[in-house]
């Protein structure tokens, strides 16, 4: 066996340093096209930067635009969340409150619900 243990660690640390420097640059890359604030020549100021110079290019973006990578991926979170919520609403069936209201409206007039289970239907749909 030509190579011992610790030139197997060796090579997982380096494995290891070499993935995380691609997921870093991805993860740059991709937050420079989602940024709507830059403009085309700036973001291909920084692709150039990180070609040319990627570490150095890679430490300074993060140090100068680290904050509004965390910003803008907080506001792609929740719009995804919001667009993920208005889907289910959609096929849940549920809608707003007022045509649930309007709806229990509808089944006291009808004689299906009491007074009583109507006001818990308003209750619920106004919680």
């Amino acid at each position: 066996m030509t190579g011992s243990f610790w030139d197997f660690l060796l090579w997982v640390f380096w494995f290891y340093i070499l993935f995380a420097c691609i997921w870093i640059f991805i993860t740059i890359i991709m937050d420079l096209f989602r940024d709507h604030t830059l403009n085309g020549w700036g973001k291909a100021g920084w692709v150039i930067f990180l070609v040319v110079l990627p570490f150095l290019a890679a430490l300074i973006y993060l140090i100068a635009r680290g904050q509004g990578m965390t910003q803008r991926e907080l506001e792609r979170r929740g719009q995804a969340q919001n667009e993920a919520n208005s889907y289910i609403r959609s096929v849940a069936g549920t809608s707003s409150p007022t045509s649930e209201i309007e709806s229990a409206k509808k089944l006291l007039d009808s004689g299906a619900v009491t007074q009583a289970e109507y006001e818990a239907l308003k209750a619920k749909a106004l919680a």
